[in-house]
């Protein structure tokens, strides 16, 4: 059973499933399913229902179905299917046998659409669905009925027979409940229940050519499966009454239904269509971008599902609807990686270093810390040597105000190594850039100094003659702005250009060779960088930024929190 990273705080939900249990509702027991759609990959926001569906079903002794709803064969697939199953056990979640689908029951599911029109509860409509939405009203005006609501039941059991054996065009005729045109929820307004698709199904091929609406399906999948409580996000709410309606109808097991406000990340976006319309029109490099809200995504950007599991209890479930800065979720995976991520140096933007009077062909070793948050890890042999990669941003020629790195006549430490002092570079005569950088060493300085001289800055650094070379593509928000939907008239025009930025050329010390696809590291002053687990190759070692080390989210911690 996977345990909490943060300590669960109580909530509504809890309190719900717990005082149904106390009061022996539903025999005691707890049944909770997670029914994604299998039309796209799944984002963080379905991680924060997977985690509540699972560790509610976890925490009160029962257990959690996964069940595809997969009522639309026109936008699902079975990659689709594939990717969800291997996400949610990535998230550390198993259903054990308790795998299922809406399809499964599409028999169940004609046969007692059956029973609603003999009841005289359904019908066949023959409006276009243009029409549909006209007769449906508004939020301020009732409906109209249709002329086609009060045919006969035989005439709608005939033609609903011939629907399911494709006898009917595409759009030509529905099947609607019978409710209330009247009634101030649109959703009670004879809702549409069947609509004829003559596509082929991922499950069941060309065996259909009617398919239940989500809203028909959804609440009878659940009594099929004798869900107990069926928790969903806020927008369901207004549908809850056509569920109720449907099984008090049909006279069947009946959950219980709990609503939580849905995820809303901020420099993101949750829309499944959205998402596929970044994906198909070659905005994103697929569907597993790092820069994807995806789960596929943070998984390839290098995010734990230990920090997404952690971020899901720290943001809870409340009824009201609000924006997570995502610093938050970047604070969650800087605590995880900086307990687990072995440290390590490279060099983004390489500056050649000479130590002039170090010994040339010498070469020696020292010792680095691998973490200092975990001593059990220890310590690693790093080859240091005459010449040297240093990054860019580490030297100056003329040098700001505290600036406190490498500049003529400057000394800085070398990380684990010598103190240096700059006295010279060489440019290139054209240009005039510094394309590297002359220095001296004190022997005795080696990891620290004994005479108590001390510098204010220290560098990293990668031995030039051991250097291993690859790319490190640096990705950022995925949206400049918070709120893409709302600050923006054409939501793609919030895009961050700079979302990524691909560095070639980059050293990395030797104990980086050979490091395994989904690997985790802290560049030592950079950030927290992931093997890339697609494209990086050994001939081609690719690495992706999980995140930067400036912790903003920490920091409004620290101001909201009163002091003494």
């Amino acid at each position: 059973m996977i345990q909490p990273e943060t300590p669960r705080a109580a909530n509504f939900i809890r309190q719900m499933v717990a005082e149904d249990v106390k009061n022996g509702r539903f025999g005691g027991h707890v049944v909770t399913r997670f029914p994604p759609e299998p039309n796209g990959y799944l984002h963080i926001g379905h991680a924060k229902a997977i985690c509540v569906d699972f560790g509610i079903a976890q925490e009160f002794g029962g257990r959690c179905h996964l069940r595809f709803d997969d009522t639309n064969p026109t936008k699902e697939s079975t990659e689709y299917v594939e990717s969800i199953m291997d996400t949610v056990r990535w998230l550390g979640f198993d259903w054990g046998p308790h795998l299922y689908y809406a399809s499964d029951y599409f028999e169940q599911l004609y046969r007692w659409a059956v029973e609603l029109i003999k009841a005289g509860k359904a019908y066949v409509d023959d409006l276009t669905p243009e029409q549909t939405r006209e007769y449906r009203g508004t939020l301020t005006e009732p409906g109209r009925e249709s002329p086609y609501r009060n045919r006969p039941v035989e005439e709608s059991l005939d033609l609903f027979a011939r629907m399911r054996t494709g006898e009917f065009e595409e759009g030509t005729r529905t099947l609607r409940a019978k409710i209330d045109m009247a009634s101030g929820n649109l959703n009670l307004r004879d809702p549409v229940m069947y609509r004829i698709r003559k596509a082929a199904h991922h499950r069941t091929g060309d065996a259909w050519c009617i398919y239940p609406i989500y809203d028909w399906a959804h609440g009878q999948s659940d009594s099929i499966e004798g869900v107990t409580h069926s928790i969903c996000t806020l927008e369901y709410e207004d549908h809850r009454p056509l569920y109720d309606w449907y099984l008090d109808q049909l006279g069947v097991h009946h959950s219980q239904q709990i609503e939580f406000a849905r995820l809303n990340l901020s420099h993101t976006g949750m829309s499944e269509r959205k998402l596929l319309e970044l994906v198909e029109g070659g905005l994103v490099s697929g569907w597993d971008d790092p820069r994807m809200p995806t789960l596929a995504g943070l998984r390839r950007r290098g995010y734990t599902p230990e920090s997404i599991r952690d971020f899901a209890e720290r943001i809870g479930v409340a009824k009201a609807d609000n924006l997570v800065d995502i610093a938050l979720l970047e604070h969650c995976i800087r605590e995880d990686l900086n307990r687990r991520a072995p440290r390590v140096m490279a060099v983004l933007r390489p500056l050649k270093l000479v130590i002039e009077n170090y010994p040339t062909g010498q070469g020696e070793e020292v010792e680095a810390v691998n973490n200092p948050e975990d001593p059990a890890m220890g310590t690693r042999r790093v080859p240091f040597a005459r010449e040297l990669w240093i990054e860019q941003d580490d030297f100056r020629e003329t040098p700001p105000p505290k600036y406190f790195r490498l500049s003529p006549g400057v000394e800085v430490r070398l990380r684990y190594a010598y103190i240096i002092k700059c006295t010279g570079v060489v440019k290139d005569p054209q240009t005039g850039e510094v394309t590297e950088v002359r220095c001296a060493y004190d022997p005795a300085s080696r990891g620290g100094d004994a005479r108590g001289r001390k510098v204010k800055g220290t560098i990293h650094w990668v031995s030039a003659a051991h250097a291993v070379e690859a790319e490190v593509r640096l990705y950022d928000h995925l949206f400049a702005k918070p709120k893409p939907d709302e600050e923006e008239e054409d939501w793609k025009a919030a895009l961050n250009p700079t979302s990524l930025q691909v560095l070639t050329g980059c050293k990395l010390e030797p104990s980086l060779a050979g490091a395994a696809p989904a690997s985790r590291h802290q560049f030592e002053r950079q950030g927290y960088f992931c093997v890339d687990s697609v494209v990086s190759a050994p001939a081609r070692l690719v690495f992706n930024r999980t995140v930067g080390l400036r912790d903003t989210w920490a920091k409004i911690e620290k101001t909201a929190t009163p002091s003494g």
